[in-house]
């Protein structure tokens, strides 16, 4: 499970008295056309929590403004709203808007943010101005854990794809938090137990691209979790180790527009033969931090009934 896939050579028959038909393009992720995102205000590296972090490289404010700049502006572009957090003075990776909680629409309409309960107490500040943000604006507030009490959850593990939430545990999210999620949301969650130190988050793994495609890293997972996530996604792109390191899986996808840090040749390649736009983000300040592009934004529009399949009372998979 850890070396790459070999791609399929689909054939078609055709009726000599029909003109062949071009083969139809899945359709495009319904969701990623809305995002919260924080301004990096107070972006730097007061402590190591994973293992891009070194206070002695610290970003640049300079280009840190540039690059965030930068990504908002792409985002626009490509069709998306974005809506700015302010970031809090004492909580500097607060700009890694991904982790501050998991917003979804339920099936009745009704809006509800699963807030974060990050692993270290460094982060765990943040979540009272998510939660703030989230009141403000409708939202009901789901706490699965609070101050070190309770199961450990950061929306950086989670996605819709395929109807389930995919989650990943391990590094941060714990499986224990698995159950109370599928409850509180009344879908199914698959767990998938994430090995890989350096892809301590499911973004920086798994990126859905449409509705059977997605770029999956099977270095990131245990055998078991490596082989559930690639029947889940019926055409995976594959990345290896090294691709994956380069953040090129922590990109955000806007109809056919995919927005990346980084994109190796080779990934390039089968995205553009997919009929996918690549445009590439300047991210280098925030990789000090250990985070990228989606890191940086959190999507508002998923919703159950169309990207999460209603499971009554909620259900977890695992593998």
């Amino acid at each position: 499970m850890r070396t790459e896939l070999m791609d399929l050579a689909v054939s078609s028959v055709a009726d000599a008295a029909v003109a062949p038909t071009a083969p139809v393009a899945p359709a495009e992720l319904p969701w990623g056309r809305a995002y919260l995102a924080v301004s990096p205000d107070h972006f730097r590296v007061d402590y190591v929590i994973n293992p891009f972090m070194d206070p002695a490289d610290q970003p640049d404010p300079e280009r840190t403004r540039a690059e965030w700049h930068g990504l908002v502006a792409a985002l626009r572009r490509a069709g998306a709203r974005v809506d700015v957090l302010r970031q809090r003075a004492d909580s500097p990776d607060m700009v890694y808007a991904m982790n501050l909680g998991l917003p979804v629409t339920r099936a009745d309409g009704s809006e509800v943010l699963v807030a974060s309960h990050m692993r270290y107490p460094e982060r765990r500040q943040e979540t009272s101005s998510a939660t703030a943000w989230a009141l403000a604006r409708g939202r009901e507030v789901v706490v699965l854990g609070a101050d070190g009490v309770g199961p450990h959850l950061e929306a950086g593990d989670m996605f819709a794809f395929g109807g389930e939430l995919v989650a990943g545990f391990g590094p941060r999210t714990e499986e224990a938090a698995l159950l109370p999620l599928a409850q509180a949301l009344g879908v199914r969650v698959r767990g998938l137990r994430i090995t890989h130190p350096g892809m301590y988050h499911l973004d920086l793994a798994f990126c859905p691209l449409d509705e059977r495609r997605a770029m999956v890293c099977p270095a990131a997972f245990d055998d078991a979790s490596a082989r559930a996530l690639l029947d889940l996604v019926p055409d995976p792109l594959v990345l290896t180790e090294a691709e994956a390191l380069t953040f090129c899986a922590n990109s955000v996808v806007v109809g056919r527009t995919v927005l990346m840090p980084a994109c190796p040749p080779r990934v390039r390649a089968r995205l553009e033969e997919w009929g996918f736009e690549v445009v590439l983000v300047a991210m280098e300040e925030f990789h000090k931090g250990g985070g990228s592009v989606r890191c940086l934004t959190n999507p508002l529009d998923v919703v159950v009934g169309r990207d999460l399949t209603p499971v009554p009372g909620g259900e977890v998979v695992t593998a």
